[in-house]
């Protein structure tokens, strides 16, 4: 059950049935309800080659090819019906609204069956695929890569209970991790693959693709020491509920034959805002990049003059899930200015040259950047990225931060508007509530808010 291929399949499907669903429409409006001569000319052409591809478009922006083997046929009947419904709007005024018409009822016959022929011809083979998958996870001949985390009573109890469920709901257990010593009655179902102290690695090596942790929900400290650890490397996290939970209305019931669990989502922001979020990201930066040409050309003489070395700074940095790459700067200090080491800068550090205080101050050093966006590294927007070094040291004290990694990390953040540059790892913890508290409220609306602040503090040159 290969993602890839069913998320090509899924989107070959769509783009072939758009592509019918066009030509049909096409040929009754002519017919039957403008009462015409149908014929094959450039404006069938024209429609054939572009509203298919405008389909497969809203359908992505819409989240619909986003983890394709967790579609179920509810789902996938929702994400068609309101897809089609706001693709049959949305073409209605881009190319038919203008159409030449003997009444308004030609223009709701004309919607009425532009959405009737495009949902019915989208949705038979997308029920087919999805079907097929779910029949497997059904069958338990596919599923996703589980670990189990604790090894008590409740571990063993939660393990028994999916196995003994009448249907596979998804889970194919590769093994557990205990918190204290070897659970024997959980071992003999289970493999024992480690301690919790070697849970990133383990994660890593056996590709594991969700997380069941048996504590109680109430046992919130070590809960959260565990779920920032896991967090970071993009998987998807389950815990037992308390009555609490079941009261308050925070377990997600998503499968009527599932273990009652509580999903943990970190991410907030929409599927179709993410979308949208990046192609913002590319725009902005290819306009920037053309647009503050003869800027870049300035400060890089700037630089060049200011003292000598390279024009550009490179680092290395964490990106999201803990990739890496290298960071773009103009330069601000002198040439081995972490000779002895790595070390943050001050507000009056004296290895940062003249031209370089100013440039911090108005954050025009990080211009560059904008590269860094368009090779799809960065983010506009999103929390400042730091090398590993200081990484090891947050986490120490915070396991939190790790949850910052989840995203890409931004040319600005909240922390940074709020907070401005860190000068110890203190700094950095206090900086780090703020993106916290972005992450767990990301919206486009925020995102323009954070740029909105970024560009005053440009024009003010007051930033620290």
């Amino acid at each position: 059950m290969n993602s890839r291929l069913l998320t090509f399949c899924l989107i070959v499907f769509d783009w072939l049935a758009s592509s019918l669903a066009w030509g049909v429409f096409y040929y009754i409006r002519k017919l039957k309800i403008e009462q015409t001569d149908f014929t094959v000319n450039s404006t069938f052409y024209l429609g054939i080659s572009i509203i298919p591809l405008v389909w497969v478009f809203l359908y992505m922006l819409q989240g619909t090819y986003q983890d394709v083997r967790r579609l179920h046929r509810l789902k996938i009947f929702n994400l068609t019906f309101l897809g089609t419904l706001l693709g049959t709007l949305c073409i209605f005024f881009l190319f038919l609204i203008d159409d030449e018409i003997t009444g308004y009822r030609q223009y709701y016959s004309a919607i009425g069956l532009l959405f009737l022929i495009q949902f019915i011809l989208v949705f038979i083979p997308r029920l087919i695929i999805v079907s097929n998958v779910v029949k497997k996870i059904h069958d338990r001949k596919a599923g996703f890569k589980t670990l189990l985390i604790g090894g008590s009573d409740k571990a063993v109890d939660i393990y028994n209970e999916i196995n003994d469920l009448p249907k596979g709901i998804g889970h194919q257990f590769v093994g557990f991790i205990n918190l204290n010593g070897v659970d024997k009655q959980l071992s003999n179902q289970l493999d024992y693959l480690g301690h919790i102290d070697d849970v990133e690695r383990i994660l890593k090596e056996y590709q594991i693709e969700e997380v069941i942790i048996a504590l109680e929900s109430v046992e919130h400290d070590r809960l959260k020491a565990i779920i920032s650890r896991v967090d970071g490397a993009n998987v998807r996290i389950k815990i037992l509920p308390d009555m609490y939970d079941i009261l308050s209305g925070t377990v997600e019931m998503s499968n009527i034959f599932g273990a009652l669990l509580i999903n943990v989502s970190t991410d907030v922001m929409p599927i179709w805002q993410i979308t949208i979020k990046r192609l913002i990201d590319v725009f902005v930066s290819l306009v920037a990049v053309v647009i503050l040409t003869p800027l870049y050309i300035v400060l890089a003489l700037l630089v060049k003059f200011s003292s000598p070395g390279p024009i550009f700074f490179l680092q290395e940095r964490i990106g999201k899930n803990g990739s890496t790459f290298n960071i773009i700067k103009f330069r601000t200090m002198y040439v081995d200015s972490e000779k002895d080491g790595p070390q943050l800068s001050s507000s009056n550090d004296c290895r940062i040259t003249k031209i370089g205080r100013f440039m911090r101050k108005s954050r025009l050093d990080e211009f560059p950047q904008f590269v860094n966006v368009l090779k799809g590294d960065m983010s506009l927007v999103g929390p400042r990225p730091e090398r590993q070094f200081y990484i090891d040291q947050i986490v120490q004290i915070e396991p939190q931060f790790l949850e910052l990694t989840k995203v890409r990390p931004g040319i600005t953040s909240w922390g940074q508007v709020k907070y401005g540059y860190a000068e110890n790892v203190q700094q950095m913890l206090d900086r780090m509530k703020f993106d916290l508290l972005y992450l767990k409220n990301r919206s486009l609306s925020l995102d323009f808010k954070i740029m909105l602040y970024t560009v005053l503090i440009i024009f003010k040159g007051k930033g620290k």
